[in-house]
């Protein structure tokens, strides 16, 4: 297998999350990978919303939520040795994630599923597919 520039882990703070995490620090672990990032998306703030609060409001808000939900993850490239960029997103997240792809130059995208199938699978939409759909490197999901 060839060395990866840079691994793009998509994060959320959940268990599921934490999982996509760990393989790619065995990765990075391995030699099989240079870099390791650490993405959390934020959804956009409603237009509504930004009538009545300040951009700079909003802006703190994402950092904010999204350090939060980074946290988990950056405790665990500490634990490891592994030194990690961190990185928060604002949008639809597979959008967000191909562009830090392009940004990065990642190679790969780990990123955790929680496996809905069928009809709430079909209802909540999936990030998993999402991202897939825009990503132009392999995708890699931890269940």
């Amino acid at each position: 297998m060839h060395k990866i520039n840079a691994i793009l882990v998509a994060v959320d703070g959940s268990e599921t999350s934490d999982r996509a995490v760990q393989h790619a620090l065995d990765m990075v672990a391995t030699g099989c990978a240079a870099e390791l990032h650490l993405l959390n998306v934020q959804p956009s703030v409603g237009g509504a919303v930004s009538s009545f609060v300040s951009r700079e409001q909003i802006d703190s808000y994402h950092r904010e939520e999204g350090e939060k939900a980074l946290a988990s993850a950056v405790a665990m490239a500490q634990k490891a040795s592994v030194t990690a960029k961190t990185h928060v997103g604002v949008g639809r997240q597979g959008e967000i994630v191909a562009d830090f792809v392009r940004k990065l130059g990642a190679g790969l995208v780990v990123m955790g599923t929680r496996g809905h199938t069928g009809l709430t699978g079909v209802l909540l939409g999936s990030v998993a597919q999402d991202v897939i759909a825009h990503s132009k490197v392999p995708v890699t999901l931890v269940k």
